[in-house]
């Protein structure tokens, strides 16, 4: 007889368990969230896959669109590669990014013809209109719910102001607020080394 016994598998941990889905999941949800997402699509991402899926958290949810946000190409195409590539590796990248993708050309292909067919009708012109100011509302919706898990202190908000500042005023390019900004922003946050009291003292 061994004297060595297996030790007993422990409970995983509440709460750290990776939340799963099928790719048939992967490819509706963003199917819904492509065909849905009027106005921009940030706040149907973080609807549908923080607070309704729960496949992502919040601060998931930011350094995933930070990423998409600094990279070329479109945030919602971004986001669905790293959501996918998260879920279910190459093969959910790629199902999330055609359900994201495929709604928004057919959709788009058909408010083509319709806007050279019609733009100059007032109606046209006043639902457009309509639309942008929804989206300015929507977005953001998102960004003060966002700011309150991911703004730590109060040097955030002057980083979030500089940025606002350096595109709009100064007129820097995203790419170039993001680079110059976000080295501060890093360095400010990189953990300092604590002196150790001595337990004589």
């Amino acid at each position: 007889m061994s004297s060595s016994t297996a030790a007993p598998a422990l409970p995983a941990a509440a709460g750290t368990s990776e939340p799963r889905a099928s790719l048939w999941q992967v490819f509706l949800e963003f199917l819904v969230i492509g065909a849905t997402s009027f106005g921009g699509v940030v706040p149907y991402l973080r609807n549908n896959l923080v607070v309704k899926r729960q496949w992502l958290d919040d601060k998931e949810f930011v350094e995933m669109l930070s990423i998409s946000q600094s990279l070329p190409g479109l945030n919602a195409t971004n986001m669905a590669v790293q959501v996918g590539e998260k879920l279910h590796g190459l093969l959910g990248s790629v199902v999330a990014v055609i359900g994201m993708c495929l709604p928004g050309g057919v959709l788009m292909y058909a408010a083509g013809i319709f806007y050279r067919l019609h733009g100059n009708h007032p109606w046209s012109t006043a639902a457009l209109k309509g639309v942008a100011a929804a989206a300015v509302g929507l977005i953001l919706a998102t960004v003060v719910g966002l700011s309150k898990k991911s703004l730590a202190s109060n040097y955030d908000f002057i980083f979030m102001a500089a940025t606002v500042l350096a595109v709009n005023r100064f007129h820097w390019s995203v790419l170039r607020a993001l680079v110059v900004i976000g080295i501060f922003a890093v360095l400010f946050h990189y953990p300092r080394k604590t002196k150790k009291v001595s337990a004589t003292e």
